[in-house]
């Protein structure tokens, strides 16, 4: 993706919202928290009790009841802390599948435009790395401040009853650990943010120089070294943002554990100089109990500044999430999606112009395609004849008129509606990693067995799939690479016949298939666009000779219109491509 601009600031409400629908689950764990929290200050008076009256005056009984009480406590606290961390760790579990869902779902909603511009990886990245990073905050981060929170509050009234002026001492050093750990949590967030734009830039490297493309460009033009190169260099770019993310503050983190260890001996010295003629002013057991509370301010407060650390190391992940949840959908579904269950396939372009980028690709198209008719666009490079197509199957919106399938507005039509309608066959067919079953049902995932053998008779492939040692469980490879390129345009037929669309378009569908093959296409293509409306956008004019109506584009313009014959005997811009494309084929012949 092209480097945006610096997002917006994520806030607090906003990754609160995410956590509403399992409000009644949350609830159960802090909860639970509570009580375990709560139940953690008794101890310490329980041990007091022990060491100041139990033990000095040999009440077995009192003992034996204490120690029982301290023991249970440590049971249940326990056993509710597993239930505890059980519920938590599926509530943030069930918001990062929400996240992933959301994140997933709203790309599927975007136009062509956005993936032209963005690189697969980087999407990768987004959805499994940044997502998955953020796991931790968000599965612990609501259980740790309530459980911190309850154990400072009640620490902190436990100390007080005890001896307040022993708990300001303690507390007088708290804010020390408050300025060093905000200052640590803005560390981190710079260099987490610089690590997660790596790891993207490392993820689309590996996407795109080991997927079957990638590796074949790389073998053949002796590059593999250099790949190699780049990818160590990008590992060791990683391996040290990690190691900066991991060690930031840490220096300033261990000031903390010092005083937190020397704390209990600053208590008993102070404890030692308000001493009445040699004996303390707090009994052994209050001190020890003291000492133990105060641990219990300590810690909790700690874990609540390294949550702080870790939220706003957070931020950065979340911020690059929500950029993608709030990128605009500038292909939106129809809040009142028209009906048209029963399409005949009259397709019309009113008026249609398309920009992109700032450049006007299409000026002032208007075209009427009867039902059944045979429409063919052709012209140079560059001339708009793709950005044509895309606009029928609405990749892209029209800057202006409207394209409609019969009368209606296909703006008005939801995808599911448009995709049923209309089928389309590229020249870049996609097939994924699975068997040849699964990706020919990919167009209709109820068809019965019988109907997919139909479509790949029809689309003369069948024989070669049951020649097969696994016929249609045959796996076909990353993008189909186990058949050659005229195979998989078969295959992208028969998938597309199986959908049963009333308007095809075929996207220079042979092109790039050597003439013996394309014969063998053709012939699968004229069965597919038998009885439809077809749009052909065709490089080779050799495919176009039989069209109803072929129109000429040129610099996003239609120059020239009529049918085969008409079009030769005006000797424009259509003969002469006729022309060139006679002595091409003669020459390479």
């Amino acid at each position: 993706m092209e480097k945006s601009k610096k997002p917006p600031g994520v806030s607090l409400r906003r990754v609160l919202k995410l956590f509403a629908p399992y409000r009644v689950r949350l609830a159960v764990v802090l909860g639970l928290i509570v009580v375990s929290a709560l139940s953690a200050l008794v101890p310490p008076f329980l041990l007091r009790e022990i060491l100041d009256f139990a033990l000095p005056r040999s009440r077995t009984g009192l003992l034996t009841l204490l120690v029982g009480g301290m023991v249970l406590l440590t049971v249940s606290s326990t056993a509710v802390g597993v239930l505890q961390s059980y519920l938590s760790m599926t509530v943030g579990q069930d918001v990062m599948n929400d996240l992933r869902n959301a994140v997933y779902g709203h790309l599927q909603r975007m136009s062509l435009a956005f993936f032209a511009k963005t690189r697969t990886g980087e999407v990768q990245s987004r959805i499994a790395n940044d997502i998955g990073g953020m796991s931790s905050t968000v599965t612990n981060v609501a259980t740790t401040i309530v459980a911190s929170t309850t154990t400072v509050f009640g620490s902190l009234a436990a100390m007080i009853a005890l001896d307040w002026k022993l708990t300001i001492m303690s507390v007088l050093i708290l804010p020390i650990f408050v300025l060093i750990s905000r200052r640590v949590g803005e560390e981190r967030r710079s260099i987490t943010q610089e690590r997660q734009q790596q790891l993207a830039l490392m993820s689309t490297l590996v996407e795109e120089s080991l997927s079957v493309n990638g590796f074949l460009l790389g073998r053949v033009m002796g590059r593999s070294a250099v790949l190699t190169s780049e990818f160590a260099r990008q590992s060791r770019e990683l391996t040290s943002l990690t190691i900066r993310a991991s060690m930031a503050g840490r220096w300033r983190q261990s000031s903390i554990q010092v005083i937190m260890a020397a704390m209990p001996v600053l208590i008993y010295w102070g404890a030692g100089l308000t001493a009445d003629h040699g004996r303390p002013v707090v009994s052994i057991g209050t001190l020890i109990a003291f000492t133990t509370l105060q641990q219990g301010l300590f810690s909790p407060s700690v874990q609540l500044l390294q949550v702080g650390i870790a939220w706003q190391s957070s931020l950065a992940l979340f911020e690059r999430v929500f950029e993608y949840l709030d990128l605009p959908v500038d292909v939106p579904e129809p809040a009142r999606p028209i009906p048209l269950s029963a399409p005949l396939g009259h397709v019309s372009f009113e008026h249609v112009d398309f920009s992109y980028g700032g450049e006007r690709i299409l000026h002032d198209i208007t075209i009427d395609l009867p039902a059944g008719g045979h429409l063919a666009v052709v012209g140079p490079t560059g001339a708009g004849k793709t950005t044509l197509g895309y606009l029928i199957s609405r990749l892209y919106d029209v800057s202006a008129g409207r394209v409609t399938i019969d009368g209606v507005d296909i703006r008005g039509l939801s995808s599911d509606t448009l995709a049923d309608i209309i089928g389309v066959v590229s020249q870049d067919t996609h097939l994924f990693h699975t068997t040849i079953s699964d990706n020919l049902r990919f167009a209709k995932p109820d068809a019965t067995p019988a109907e997919v053998v139909a479509a790949a008779q029809a689309a003369q492939i069948h024989d070669l799939i049951a020649g097969l040692p696994d016929g249609y469980d045959t796996i076909v490879g990353e993008r189909g690479h186990r058949f050659s390129g005229g195979e998989r345009q078969r295959l992208a037929i028969a998938r597309t016949m199986l959908r049963n669309p009333a308007v095809l378009v075929l996207d220079e569908a042979t092109s790039a298939l050597d003439t013996r093959t394309e014969a063998a296409v053709q012939q699968a293509l004229d069965t597919l666009a038998a009885n439809r409306t077809t749009i052909t956008i065709a490089h080779r004019l050799s495919t176009v000779r039989n069209a109803d109506q072929i129109i000429v584009l040129d610099h996003g313009r239609i120059t020239e219109r009529g049918s085969h014959r008409e079009l030769l005997a005006n000797g424009g811009h259509y003969a002469a491509l006729v022309t060139r494309s006679r002595l091409l084929t003669a020459t390479t012949g």
